[in-house]
């Protein structure tokens, strides 16, 4: 799947910053379709990309049923044991890039997956 113009730009300021592989399209529910936009499986760490925030009629994510959608998707994520990062346009920039591949270094980052009781 070729991803939005700001997934592009994200996985552009990923390789910049070194950051691990990320798998795209996660599947991360049993029996829920949701799929997120990237994953990193080993610290079972979720990256949503957020767009049309800024909409003049606002986008889908602002909308009441898109709002109340990924309010529920992203809480099944992190009821299954996942972390959810979610970042918009805006916070599309190296410096935030590189913290969060520097978090995703950290020990912490790999042992929530213990944690929580899931496989890593």
């Amino acid at each position: 799947m070729a991803g939005s113009n700001l997934e592009s730009q994200f996985l552009f300021l990923w390789r910049v910053a070194g950051g691990p592989p990320l798998e795209r399209e996660v599947r991360f529910h049993p029996t829920r379709k949701w799929r997120a936009d990237f994953g990193h499986l080993e610290s079972r760490t979720l990256i949503e990309i957020e767009g049309g925030i800024f909409m003049r009629a606002g986008g889908r994510h602002t909308r009441g049923g898109g709002y109340a959608s990924d309010a529920e998707k992203y809480l099944e994520a992190a009821l299954a044991g996942w972390t959810v990062l979610r970042l918009t346009e805006r916070q599309l920039e190296i410096g935030l890039i590189e913290r969060i591949v520097a978090w995703l270094s950290t020990p912490q980052a790999g042992e929530r997956s213990l944690e929580s009781g899931q496989p890593r």
